[in-house]
C-alpha cells in the first residue's frame, strides 16, 4: 500500500467524523495520505433529470478517479436521522452513476463518531450492510461513541478504543 485516501461522510467545515478519519489515516506508516474534502467537490443534488440535462458533473468523476488512483480508503461517516449525510449520499449516487462498482475492491476502514454514546452505529450498521454492492472491501470498522469524551486534542484520548483502532489500522495496512 502506497497512498491512501481518507475523508468524512460529512461536509460540516468542523467535522468531527474528518476529525477521526484524519486521525485513523495518521496511524498508517510509511504510506502518501490526501485527506479529501466533500465541500471540494460540489455537486448538484442527484437526480435522473439533472443527469439527462446536465450529464455527470465532474467533481463527481475527479472523486471516483481519486478512489481508483488510491490502494486504500479510510472513511468515517456521520450520522444524519440514522443514515447517511445528503452530502455523502449525493456523491455516492452521482458515482454509482459512472461506476456501480465505486469503491473497486480498495481495502477501506470504515468508522463513524458522533457526541453521541452510539457513536453513528446506525449509519455504520447501514454502510457495512450496501457498501459491498459498491465494491467495498471492508477491512475494518470502528464507531468511537461520545466524540467529545474520547477525543481531545487530535487524538483518541480513551486507550481501550485508541488500541482497538490501532488494531483496525494494523489489519488495513496488510
Amino acid at each position: 500500500m502506497k497512498n491512501i485516501i481518507a475523508f468524512a461522510g460529512s461536509n460540516s467545515k468542523n467535522s468531527i467524523n474528518k476529525q477521526l478519519a484524519t486521525y485513523a489515516s495518521s496511524l498508517v506508516e510509511n504510506v502518501a495520505v490526501q485527506i479529501l474534502d466533500l465541500n471540494d467537490y460540489a455537486l448538484p443534488i442527484y437526480g435522473i433529470d439533472e443527469e439527462t440535462e446536465n450529464g455527470i458533473p465532474a467533481n463527481a468523476t475527479k472523486f471516483l478517479s481519486l478512489i481508483e488512483n488510491s490502494d486504500g480508503i479510510i472513511l468515517s461517516l456521520a450520522e444524519h436521522n440514522g443514515s447517511y449525510t445528503v452530502a455523502f449520499k449525493n456523491i455516492l449516487d452521482w458515482m454509482s452513476r459512472i461506476d456501480k462498482s465505486i469503491f473497486k475492491n480498495k481495502p477501506m476502514l470504515l468508522m463513524a463518531t458522533s457526541p453521541g454514546a452510539r457513536g453513528g452505529k446506525t449509519v455504520l450498521e447501514t454502510a457495512k450492510n450496501a457498501f459491498p454492492r459498491f465494491g467495498a472491501n471492508l477491512v475494518g470498522d470502528f464507531s468511537l461513541p461520545s466524540f467529545f469524551d474520547n477525543f481531545k486534542e487530535n487524538e483518541i484520548t480513551n486507550e481501550a478504543l485508541n488500541s482497538q483502532l490501532k488494531e483496525l489500522v494494523a489489519e488495513f495496512k496488510n
